[in-house]
């Protein structure tokens, strides 16, 4: 069995502040991540979203998903970083 492969959380936030490619089209990534109530979510394609408060102070993300036309399909979530547990299929590493 193959090692799983991993990324660092601040190579994660960075890649996330990517919002649009060189080309003008938004960004897509998958995420896993626990909320508060420690229920694990999973979001196959998403986009960066804005908050209502300022996510620095705070540590959140807002993650918007998407369908394959980076429609929305659902709200957008508010997910705090250390809850962060896999970004782009790699686990997060601490």
């Amino acid at each position: 069995m193959a090692d799983p492969q991993f990324i660092s959380c601040n190579l994660a936030l960075k890649e996330f502040e990517l919002k649009e490619t060189p080309g003008g089209k938004q960004v897509t990534f998958s995420v896993k991540f626990v909320k508060k109530n420690g229920e694990l979510v999973f979001i196959p394609r998403a986009v960066a979203a804005g908050l209502l408060f300022n996510r620095h102070d705070n540590c959140m993300w807002g993650i918007l998903p998407v369908d394959v036309q980076n429609y929305p399909s659902g709200r957008v979530t508010p997910v705090h970083i250390d809850g962060l547990v896999e970004w782009n299929g790699k686990k997060i590493k601490l």
